[in-house]
């Protein structure tokens, strides 16, 4: 692949999967690149089995290709990353990763070891090589620096965890200070880690396919050497972090043309991909999927379906969220241009899995402020939401649908389903405060309009009733 340049150990990156390699090896190197950062990676391979050794086989070295559709036009890009300067299996060789500990230039720890990774495990102990958890893993690394620079405030890091839990960086921050009292490690070096240690919580977003094994030939075509690690994702990508000037100068991205926001709250946009990005996936599975799409891109495509999606959320997700108009209206377009990308196929009955817990999280809140703002129902999201109750009757035209969910909520369903009234239906359904944590009857004519709508989709199928419906809403 060619001579790379030496860098400075500024980096330990816990996880050496397809996310972070596509996301943060990516943002790094044009961090490198656009504002002379000059950041070298150690790759903590966080679990027993891992990638660490065919990283160092390659020199840490690996093709990154992203293809998607911006404004409409599709995009295809390959970059060699060249900025891991190691990769450390911890099981293996435990002293070389105590080593990453001690080196000088360090300032950053960046992870995302799985939503599960986050976790105190109480038999973890110090005298562990390595302890299992990443949390007490980090501790050790932590402890190491402490001692080696006799607890430097210079020397302390800026931990940045990319997980996809909220408030991931104060849940790993309470582990560690959890671990320094379970191990008796003593109050300077507690005081270090809060003094001189920073900690920020983050939201990422980027589509991550991974390794395209159903492509890989036409993948390697393009390259004129061998890579066993190549990485496809999406062209988008967004990375909000916690932080203050301090951080902004010690992460430059703005001398970048990448989509990082250092901000006082990331909770708004937290709240923004929930509501728009994930909110229209689950609002639109079960609508669409009557219909007779099956994808996402197929969703969009189609005129009606696609229609109904894009008022749902231009018209009334976007509505009930207290954030800038215009920055709302950009970040639903890109969320389309994601939503079209040729390149990735993303099936509606994998986004199926649990849809009443997630319409709860993701749309409900919409559809209620709705209500709140407007006093009335919003047409699209109503209308989708009888979709899910109509979906949950488990068939549709003789075919079996891709209900999965608790047995609970299936078997609730069915016995729902036993009934020819509508009204009752929508009122065994919305009164549930095991689904919605409150009585949805109560909401001034939700009852009435997801009775009406259930009955049309069942007498006239999801377009023709979607145009009766909405002659009364």
């Amino acid at each position: 692949m060619g001579l790379k340049k030496k860098y400075p150990i500024k980096i330990v990156q816990f996880g050496e999967g397809n996310f972070l390699r596509a996301f943060i090896g990516y943002a790094i190197q044009a961090l490198n690149k656009k504002a002379n950062f000059n950041a070298g990676i150690a790759v903590v391979q966080p679990i027993d089995k891992g990638l660490v050794q065919m990283l160092n086989n390659q020199d840490g070295l690996y093709t990154l290709f992203m293809k998607g559709v911006k404004k409409g036009e599709e995009i295809q890009e390959k970059e060699l990353i060249t900025n891991i300067v190691k990769g450390v299996n911890p099981y293996t060789d435990f002293k070389s990763y105590l080593s990453v500990a001690r080196e000088e230039a360090l300032e950053f720890v960046i992870s995302n070891t799985t939503e599960a990774g986050i976790a105190y495990v109480a038999s973890d102990t110090p005298k562990m090589e390595p302890p299992s958890s990443f949390p007490a893993k980090l501790t050790i690394l932590l402890y190491e620096r402490f001692k080696h620079f006799n607890g430097d405030a210079k020397k302390g890091l800026t931990i940045i965890p990319c997980e996809l839990i909220n408030h991931n960086s104060e849940a790993l921050k309470e582990i560690i200070l959890k671990y320094i009292s379970d191990w008796n490690l003593g109050n300077e070096f507690k005081n270090w880690i809060l003094k001189h240690n920073s900690f920020h919580s983050t939201l990422v977003d980027r589509i991550v396919p991974g390794y395209p094994k159903d492509e890989i030939e036409t993948y390697n075509a393009q390259l004129d050497y061998q890579d066993n690690l190549i990485v496809a994702a999406e062209v988008f990508l967004l990375w909000v972090i916690e932080g203050g000037d301090e951080l902004k100068s010690k992460l430059p991205f703005h001398k970048t043309d990448l989509d990082v926001k250092i901000v006082d709250d990331m909770q708004p946009y937290r709240t923004r991909k929930v509501r728009i990005l994930n909110g229209a996936h689950t609002a639109m599975v079960p609508f669409s999927y009557l219909y007779g799409n099956r994808t996402v891109k197929q969703s969009v495509d189609n005129h009606f379906t696609g229609n109904f999606i894009k008022k749902a959320v231009f018209n009334e997700i976007i509505d009930t969220l207290d954030m800038d108009r215009n920055e709302l209206n950009n970040f639903a377009e890109e969320i389309f241009d994601r939503f079209r990308n040729p390149f990735i196929i993303h099936n509606l009955s994998s986004i199926a899995l649990n849809s009443i817990s997630k319409f709860k999280v993701r749309v409900l809140p919409s559809l209620l402020g709705y209500v709140k703002i407007h006093s009335k129902v919003p047409t699209n999201l109503t209308y989708a939401f009888a979709s899910l109750i109509r979906f949950y009757k488990g068939t549709w035209n003789g075919e079996k649908l891709p209900v999965q969910d608790s047995d609970d909520i299936i078997r609730n369903f069915a016995q729902i389903w036993t009934s020819n009234n509508y009204q009752q239906i929508a009122k065994e359904v919305l009164s549930n405060k095991n689904y919605w944590d409150e009585d949805l009857t109560k909401v001034d004519g939700l009852s009435k309009a997801i009775a009406l709508a259930l009955e049309e989709i069942d007498t006239n199928g999801i377009e023709v009733g979607f145009a009766n419906y909405t002659k009364q809403y």
